[in-house]
């Protein structure tokens, strides 16, 4: 998620949706005021990482925006099962999506790891089972 400002007081953000589809939201009304929003949570806080069992595997389950500079998520650790609804300003939602990114470009390589090693396996025993003439006509 990015955002701008530009010299008449409007906001810009930019948001990537769970599609992979980047949007523009403005606003018309000045930051000044939002800054004002009380949070619910400390601002420094790192969204991923578990404040029970202290892993870094929690998600977000739900989330909206609250202001034009807050968002409100709800966040599960599937490790403890702990859950939690809260207000956080953008630059933590911010730290918390590329710590989601992050994640994701590590379960996407490991799969890509698996199916390779799945796939060499199949064709091996495919291999012994043809030099074993194992496998006929009627198979197919």
């Amino acid at each position: 998620m990015s955002q701008s400002r530009n010299s008449n007081g409007q906001y810009v953000r930019r948001v990537t949706l769970p599609s992979g589809r980047s949007i523009e939201v403005v606003y018309f009304e000045p930051l000044a005021a939002e800054a004002a929003t009380p949070l619910a949570h400390d601002p420094l806080q790192e969204l991923h990482v578990c404040p029970r069992c202290d892993r870094d595997l929690v998600y977000p389950v739900d989330w909206e925006e609250a202001s034009a500079s807050h968002w409100e998520v709800e966040l599960r650790c599937p490790n403890c099962e702990w859950t939690d609804v809260g207000t956080f300003d953008q630059a933590t939602v911010d730290r918390f999506d590329e710590q989601l990114d992050l994640g994701t470009e590590v379960l996407v390589h490991d799969l890509r790891r698996m199916v390779q090693a799945n796939m060499e396996a199949e064709a091996e025993a495919f291999a012994a089972a043809l030099d074993a003439n194992a496998i006929l006509p009627e198979d197919f």
